[in-house]
């Protein structure tokens, strides 16, 4: 029996470490969106980008800028491979507003941002084929 649930929402471990996935309070941003305390000071903002396709991505001002001290590898890129701001074409402004979702507390990031990783994985990993 299937369910009418998207499959985010039916996650219940880690996509990328398989622990289990706890339901917190979130910030719009996928990558440090866990951190709500952080958010709450007014000092980010918050956007969407397209990455490499139909992917995208909900990132504040600092991770947006940070995004380039991800060691490629992680991202199953080829090792030197930069990761910058040309990367990414904004789509819209993200308004601030604390929402539920899942977060792997091993790896230290949102379902969103986990299923982000896996799909630059498996996007790379086709181009190798």
């Amino acid at each position: 029996m299937s369910s009418n649930f998207p499959p985010t929402l039916r996650a219940t471990h880690c996509p990328l470490c398989y622990e289990p996935l706890e339901v917190r309070d979130v910030a719009p941003c996928m990558d440090c969106g866990h951190l709500v305390d952080l958010a709450l000071t007014g000092k980010y903002t918050y956007a969407e980008y397209r990455y490499s396709g139909d992917l995208s991505l909900v990132l504040c001002n600092f991770c947006l800028v940070d995004f380039a001290s991800y060691d490629p590898d992680y991202f199953g890129l080829p090792h030197g491979t930069r990761i910058d701001l040309g990367c990414f074409q904004f789509l819209r402004d993200v308004p601030m507003t604390i929402t539920k979702d899942k977060l792997c507390a091993a790896c230290g990031h949102r379902l969103p941002f986990l299923e982000f990783v896996l799909r630059v994985r498996e996007l790379h990993g086709a181009d190798e084929d």
